[in-house]
């Protein structure tokens, strides 16, 4: 009798089993095949070839990537653009790229630099310049506390930025020109994000040794409410360091290069079509945001940023002659050793082979067609600023903006000679001075205390003319530079300082 139990049992238990496992997934499957047919069966087909995913964050540059004419131009080449805002959380946007949960990104190419020497791998790579900051990001502080930059070189300043972001590279950019011997090994405070910067100078005491770096319209939001401070450094100071690129995921461009090319073409069009009303985009970017603009606000954004059109882009790639617009290649060389230098990255992620970080094939193709993204042709824009002549006067008169940090001069003993180490330095400072236009230069020989005060200041005059005309001869306009003997120091070097013009 119990064997005959423990039969029926197992007989049971073996049904049981087979109707839970077999029997019931299998009309499941077969109810939701029934159902699936039958919605399909009553849809339309979507109108749509291509959905594209975006990431991007709500920096007001990318307005246009957000705007309604972006999403028309890409609608009518029947593609639907889906942006997702990570908050500027970079290493996400990178991973999504990575994995393929977004396949197109806006980054600045600090940034993607940043992320980047993180991985082992390369899954993105830029396709277009979206815009570059010149103005738009700050370095803000205490008029009395932080007069100018060399005054930022003591222990105890303390720069509050967004990390990992343009505001970092910003003041990282700073720390690499110039001299800080005397800053701390990490000075920086790490806010989420601008407002967070807000809210930290809110916070803090006037004599605190505090410097803000954030972006617009936040500068100006902090300016206008406290007369006490003031720019120490803007972005407009320099050139070809924060800018904004179109990145797209490898494998997607393998697989949809069409695709790519069509929303790259889109985005021309659209900019385009903003080129003459970018305060009005903005103010209504930043209302659909939640942060509404002032017109002043948005005056002041827009004369911060430089939004890229098609034949800039085709300067930027070299494809077309560049005039005074800097190749995209070098730009990331230049940002690379900047975040190199002031180590806040510890390897090169391109291998010092900066072509790998984008690629050209889609605008060459752009130009080949002989495409114009609007009835009236674009303009390649004058990338130089034309500093007017001074007179003694003024020379006597600018306000000092820091020491810049070179490879000290070497002369020959009691003589005003350049050697080849020095002329190596002096051409790399013809170079960077291209990146810094908007500055005047003042070359001070340094006199020694020993011996003749008159002969080691005639010396020291000597020796910072002698630099003053390598620098012309390197390029540098001559309206720019100026040497002057410095009064006996102890010091037998030269130095360079910038200058600019009182407001």
């Amino acid at each position: 009798m119990l064997a005959v139990c423990l039969v029926w049992l197992f007989i049971f238990a073996a049904l049981a089993a087979t109707w839970k496992f077999f029997v019931q997934p299998w009309r499941q499957q077969a109810a939701e095949d029934r159902q699936r047919t039958t919605i399909d069966s009553t849809s339309s087909t979507s109108q749509y070839r291509a959905t594209v995913h975006l990431s991007l964050d709500s920096f007001s540059g990318y307005a246009v990537l957000r705007s309604a004419k972006f999403r028309e131009e890409l609608s009518q080449k029947k593609i639907k653009v889906e942006l997702v805002d990570d908050q500027a959380d970079y290493v996400e946007r990178i991973e999504a790229l990575a994995k393929g949960d977004v396949q197109m990104a806006a980054f600045p190419v600090d940034a993607l630099i940043n992320v980047l020497a993180e991985r082992d791998d390369q899954p993105a790579t830029i396709v277009a310049v979206l815009d570059e900051s010149r103005g738009a990001d700050a370095m803000v502080g205490y008029r009395e506390v932080f007069p100018d930059v060399d005054s930022l070189n003591r222990p105890e300043t303390r720069i509050v930025a967004t990390l990992d972001s343009p505001s970092e590279t910003l003041a990282r950019v700073m720390m690499d020109r110039f001299s800080f011997d005397r800053l701390s090994g990490n000075p920086f405070v790490g806010a989420k994000d601008a407002p967070d910067v807000v809210k930290l100078y809110r916070d803090s005491r006037p004599d605190a040794h505090d410097v803000y770096v954030l972006w617009e319209p936040y500068v100006s939001q902090m300016l206008s409410e406290n007369d006490k401070l003031h720019k120490i450094l803007g972005s407009e100071e320099f050139r070809g360091k924060i800018v904004d690129c179109l990145v797209v995921s490898r494998d997607y461009l393998v697989k949809h290069e069409a695709e790519v090319q069509d929303v790259v073409a889109c985005y021309f069009r659209a900019a385009y079509d903003y080129r003459d009303s970018m305060e009005s985009l903005v103010i209504s970017d930043g209302k659909s945001l939640g942060t509404p603009l002032s017109a002043e606000r948005a005056k002041a954004l827009v004369d911060g940023i430089w939004w890229k059109n098609t034949q800039e882009n085709f300067a930027h790639l070299g494809l077309r002659p560049a005039g005074s617009i800097q190749l995209l290649e070098d730009m990331i060389t230049d940002i690379t050793q900047v975040l190199l230098r002031t180590k806040a990255i510890g390897r090169d992620p391109t291998g010092g082979k900066p072509t790998i970080l984008f690629y050209d094939k889609l605008l060459a193709h752009l130009q080949s067609s002989d495409f114009h993204p609007g009835i009236s042709s674009e303009t390649l824009r004058d990338d130089q600023v034309k500093l007017p002549d001074l007179s003694e006067q003024q020379w006597n008169e600018l306000v000092p903006v820091g020491t810049l940090s070179i490879n000290r001069l070497v002369f020959p003993r009691g003589r005003s000679d350049l050697t080849e180490s020095s002329q190596a330095t002096l051409d790399q400072l013809a170079k960077d001075l291209q990146n810094w236009p908007r500055y005047y230069l003042i070359v001070q020989g340094n006199a020694a205390l020993a011996g003749d005060s008159q002969a080691n200041q005639t010396l020291a005059g000597a020796r910072a003319k002698a630099a003053e005309e390598y620098l012309v001869e390197a390029g540098v306009a001559p309206n720019r530079v100026r040497a002057v003997a410095g009064k006996p120091s102890g010091s037998t070097s030269v130095t360079f300082k910038l200058g600019e013009l009182p407001y």
